[in-house]
């Protein structure tokens, strides 16, 4: 099966954090393929206070693993990164990783959402997702008038 992984860092060596979350999801058990969009530089999104600008880009992953699972691995991966999470969305990150979509699930838990519930809301997350899925469309998931709809301004691609 596939899955969407949106990641995100905006302390520290941005970068780095990046491609270190990045290889830790290729060296999962049972991943045979991690796939990467460029680098995105994005304004902080619904935050308080002074936040230095969050760098994202989206991973398609190839894995056996189940949705429940890959989430709890991404859990890990940001435990083992040093991230702390709070209740509030506001705080500044070492490293976010977010289950987007996994092919054939959509659920609905106080546990994990498929597809993710505020996809369609965050440009920052749409324009990479763009370069994974040119046709705008994953695992039957259109997102192409929600990406038209979204104000891109002020997102800048690192890669190009």
């Amino acid at each position: 099966m596939q899955a969407v992984i949106g990641l995100g860092s905006n302390q520290g060596d941005r970068r780095a954090n990046l491609a270190s979350a990045l290889n830790a999801l290729e060296r999962l058990p049972l991943v045979a393929e991690v796939r990467a969009s460029g680098i995105y530089q994005t304004p902080p999104f619904k935050v308080s206070g002074e936040q230095q600008d969050f760098y994202n880009c989206c991973a398609l992953i190839a894995s056996n693993l189940s949705p429940e699972a890959l989430l709890g691995a991404c859990l890990g991966i940001e435990a083992a990164m040093g991230r702390t999470r709070t209740e509030g969305l506001v705080d500044p990150r070492i490293i976010d990783l977010d289950l987007l979509l996994y092919e054939g699930e959509e659920r609905q838990s106080n546990e994990l959402t498929l597809p993710h519930p505020r996809i369609a809301e965050r440009a920052f997350v749409l324009l990479p997702l763009r370069e994974l899925f040119p046709a705008l469309n994953v695992f039957g998931f259109d997102y192409s008038a929600a990406l038209n709809s979204l104000d891109t301004s002020g997102i800048y691609s690192l890669t190009t």
